[in-house]
């Protein structure tokens, strides 16, 4: 082993070489003009380059597709603006021929460079956040052609780099089933959750018993014995004073609502604005005004003040029960129906929507079993939601181990 020169990277082994990009790829930037009718759409994702639409209208989009650039298959693609976010696609090596938007930067291999071995090495470098740091003292927000092109790549022989690329598919491509098999059991249970809570907040849990007609549509038949009250009647809206020591309050897609200290993450609020704020005490029901459509309805557990958007409430009833009734709407797509667009933009119209919603309403004595019983199922679903995100990280830690391994010759190839 030898010393690279690259802090990141370490030693590698002796017979292998440090160079610049430029000695291995070119960039090039071939505007597709008139001919962009005759080229599919292609763009750079974190599962790699895929087809794209020329409809598909997500996010922001070309009036025209004449100012973008050709790809061709076996070409690398970057993505390396906005490097502060660091969970986006960075590098992918296309399987097609196509156009993706001006701003992607590509690589036309050239000497003894195998594209697959390459694009790992860059990916590695994406996955311990290189790119945002190259150059600088701080975290860079770009980069542009010649920054990556006087990158410094690791070179093995040719003969290395096919074995190391060949092995990385073929262990990535099982992690990946992995990965995917695991994610697709968390939906499930995420499905579980809302399937028993929908049930059980218009069933009881009290088994067998006379049924009667809602009159809802989204409801069916109920327990002859329930009310259904307005939620005006049920709610009432809260205007707490704000003090200037509060934190933040948010509202998270997942029903949590406490401190943003709390939660290492972005949560689904409005841009925040100090005038507008609103005090929030540990029980307050909240329910976010433009995403309690997906889930962002709970009680707080924390003091502190939050944005116009969040609609702070009381209850004359179980507010546990309250709570999951209107995750019951969310699920059923009840305030996407009532919105005027996908979102509803305005927390007061929100408010004067919900007032006017039916709510079931069983005895207190039976809406405290059936919070005592979803809170009970729930935490059980979300003990193994959480055990099967944890097991995500590990296999997401361990491929980029893997690749960092391999593509740095800490590691050699196995031989059969």
């Amino acid at each position: 082993m030898k010393y690279s020169g690259i802090e990141w990277i370490g030693d590698i082994p002796a017979h292998w070489n440090v160079v610049r990009t430029k000695t291995l790829f070119r960039n090039h930037k071939d505007v597709v003009g008139d001919e962009a009718d005759n080229y599919e759409r292609l763009a750079l994702t974190l599962n790699g380059v895929i087809k794209r639409s020329k409809e598909d209208n997500t996010g922001l989009q070309p009036e025209a597709f004449n100012g973008y650039q050709i790809l061709r298959e076996g070409e690398l693609v970057f993505k390396l603006i906005d490097l502060e976010n660091v969970s986006t696609s960075r590098v992918g090596l296309s399987p097609y021929t196509g156009i993706v938007s001006p701003a992607y930067i590509i690589l036309k291999p050239q000497g003894d460079i195998h594209a697959p071995y390459a694009q790992y090495y860059y990916l590695s470098m994406w996955q311990r956040e290189i790119f945002n740091h190259i150059g600088d003292d701080g975290v860079r927000s770009s980069l542009n052609a010649k920054d990556l092109l006087n990158v410094p790549i690791i070179v093995p022989t040719i003969k290395e780099q096919e074995a190391i690329a060949n092995y990385l598919d073929s262990v990535c491509s099982t992690i990946n089933q992995s990965i995917n098999q695991t994610r697709e059991t968390i939906t499930q249970y995420k499905k579980l959750k809302q399937a028993i809570i929908s049930h059980t907040v218009v069933s009881g849990i009290r088994g067998e018993r006379g049924m009667r007609p809602s009159g809802i549509e989204w409801i069916g038949n109920i327990p002859q014995d329930w009310d259904i009250l307005r939620g005006k009647v049920v709610l009432r809206i809260l205007e707490r004073p704000v003090e200037d020591n509060d934190g933040v309050i948010t509202c998270f897609r997942d029903g949590e609502v406490t401190l943003r200290s709390n939660r290492r993450e972005e949560g689904f609020t409005l841009s925040l604005q100090e005038a507008g704020y609103q005090g929030i005490e540990p029980g307050d029901l909240v329910v976010h005004g433009m995403d309690g459509f997906a889930g962002a309805i709970g009680i707080s557990d924390s003091r502190g003040k939050g944005t116009p958007v969040l609609n702070v409430m009381d209850s004359t009833q179980n507010k546990r029960y309250i709570m999951y009734y209107l995750r019951r709407m969310a699920y059923d797509g009840v305030f996407l129906a009532l919105s005027t667009g996908i979102r509803v933009r305005s927390c007061d119209t929100n408010w004067n929507k919900i007032k006017n919603l039916p709510f079931l309403i069983p005895s207190i004595e039976e809406q405290q079993e059936i919070a005592d019983y979803l809170d009970e199922k729930c935490a059980e679903i979300d003990r193994l939601i959480s055990m099967k995100e944890e097991f995500l990280v590990e296999l997401e830690k361990y491929k980029k181990t893997l690749v960092y391994d391999y593509v740095t010759g800490k590691k050699e190839v196995p031989t059969a």
